[in-house]
């Protein structure tokens, strides 16, 4: 004999069925509730004048660090004369120097300068005057007769002295003065980035950047 299969819910069924549909009711008339609410708030947050001042203040900023970006991403007018000098086929020194540095002075007073200027006329020679708020120190030079040096060309850099003075010129690093550099048809042969210069190692530097470094018909090692 067959058993018949109740398709009839049963009373316990019933029941949680009902409850379900309760529950979710409750649900749904507590989100409609909420709804209004939340709108409320998020318009609040969207037109409070805070957060309208925070916006502003947030454009602000960003519109000032691009600003100040763009700055630095345009040379000095001293550093893109540098800049244009250094591709020049001949030798170039570029020395940045201020006039309130003993160090600087000492190299002055010793008048290295002004025998090696003299001594390398095919060589032109730019001071830069750095971290002295755009005073080239044309006085302390002309003191020690490089001035007016047909091969030496006077500069300045704008950037002030202090912590917020350039740590970089021409692409390179500046981390203190004199600090001195050689080009040769655009290319950077020496750097010399910390303290007073040895004279005679300058004028070796010179002549070697001269050199071809060819060694072509030397016997080569067996």
């Amino acid at each position: 004999m067959t058993a018949e299969i109740s398709t009839l819910p049963s009373a316990k069924t019933e029941r949680h069925s009902k409850r379900f549909r309760q529950v979710g009711q409750l649900l749904r008339n507590t989100r409609a509730a909420r709804a209004p609410q939340t709108m409320h708030f998020l318009s609040a947050l969207r037109f409070s004048p805070y957060l309208n001042h925070m916006s502003i203040l947030r454009v602000s900023i960003l519109t000032t660090l691009v600003a100040m970006a763009s700055l630095r991403a345009e040379p000095s007018p001293a550093e893109q004369k540098v800049l244009d000098a250094i591709k020049s086929p001949g030798l170039s020194v570029v020395h940045l120097w201020a006039p309130w540095c003993s160090n600087c002075q000492a190299e002055l007073k010793s008048g290295g300068w002004l025998k090696i200027v003299k001594e390398n006329p095919q060589v032109h020679f730019y001071f830069i005057s750095v971290w002295n708020g755009g005073q080239d120190g044309r006085a302390m030079l002309a003191r020690f007769e490089l001035a007016d040096q047909p091969n030496l060309t006077v500069l300045a850099d704008p950037g002030p002295r202090g912590k917020d003075h350039i740590k970089q010129f021409a692409g390179m690093p500046v981390s203190w003065i004199p600090t001195t550099w050689i080009y040769k048809g655009g290319d950077l042969r020496y750097a010399l980035n910390y303290g007073e210069i040895r004279f005679p190692t300058l004028q070796q530097f010179l002549e070697d950047s001269q050199s071809e470094w060819s060694h072509t018909g030397e016997p080569k090692i067996e």
